[in-house]
């Protein structure tokens, strides 16, 4: 159930302060007028449709490189385990070697550190263990391992790029600040909407509503674009991308 509530936050309780004492200002004061909401409408739900795409899109190109990734991973490995001229420790090493660069792009993914230097050594350590090893490897096998190595190191850098670039922020920091905003403007006209005579909790019902369902939308997109840190919903599940799952 707490990862269904996921999205409501600070930001949530900030909106729906503004919105309680902004409508009651209103009532207060007697704030009544009737404007056209379209202009508002276009200036918070287009940037936050754009971002929310984008964030998804991000997502399924995550997806599309992990799939790549152990894919890859799993075929060095697979070559190496099959060289008949390796011997028993020579695998054993090799598989601890494809287990750290496994672990260790998981292990970055997960945490906002942008240093790679972990996974990029890890990544050169198989470069190192084929030079060490190069009589006991075929140069067949050698040519066909590199092809699959280049692919896991393009897969992973592309995932570490994923991993430090975001959507534009300026756009959610615009998006961001007309949600706040946005009771100030739609309240008033709301009131007259309704009437000033009616009943005035209808008038907070709708705009408590109005500025959660904003908020959430925001919140939402805002755990999509970062889906590695399995707090959200639709966060991807490592586990399902792991080179020994089983």
């Amino acid at each position: 159930m707490s990862r269904y509530l996921i999205i409501i936050n600070f930001r949530t309780v900030i909106t729906l302060l503004l919105s309680v004492g902004v409508t009651f200002l209103a009532y207060q004061f007697r704030v009544v007028y009737n404007i056209d909401l379209t202009l508002m409408s276009i200036a918070i739900i287009f940037p936050l449709v754009f971002t929310i795409r984008g964030a998804f899109r991000r997502r399924e190109k995550a997806l599309e490189h992990l799939s790549r990734f152990r894919a890859s991973l799993k075929t060095v490995e697979n070559f190496l385990n099959h060289s008949s001229q390796l011997d028993a420790n020579g695998k054993e090493e090799a598989l601890v070697i494809t287990r750290k660069i496994n672990d260790e792009l998981y292990d970055h993914l997960t945490t906002t550190s942008e240093d790679t230097s972990g996974l990029d050594a890890s990544i050169n350590s198989i470069s190192a263990f084929i030079e060490n090893k190069n009589e006991f490897i075929p140069k067949g096998c050698k040519e066909k391992i590199f092809r699959f190595l280049k692919d896991v190191i393009e897969s992973s850098d592309n995932l570490v790029a994923i991993h430090a670039h975001r959507t534009p922020i300026s756009l959610k920091a615009y998006c961001l600040v007309f949600i706040y905003i946005f009771p100030v403007i739609y309240t008033p006209t709301i009131i007259n909407k309704i009437g000033v005579d009616n009943p005035s909790w209808l008038t907070f019902f709708i705009v408590i509503l109005s500025e959660f369902i904003l908020i959430s939308l925001y919140n939402i997109q805002d755990q999509m674009e970062y889906p590695f840190d399995d707090e959200g919903l639709d966060d991807i599940k490592f586990k399902l991308f792991d080179v020994h799952r089983k």
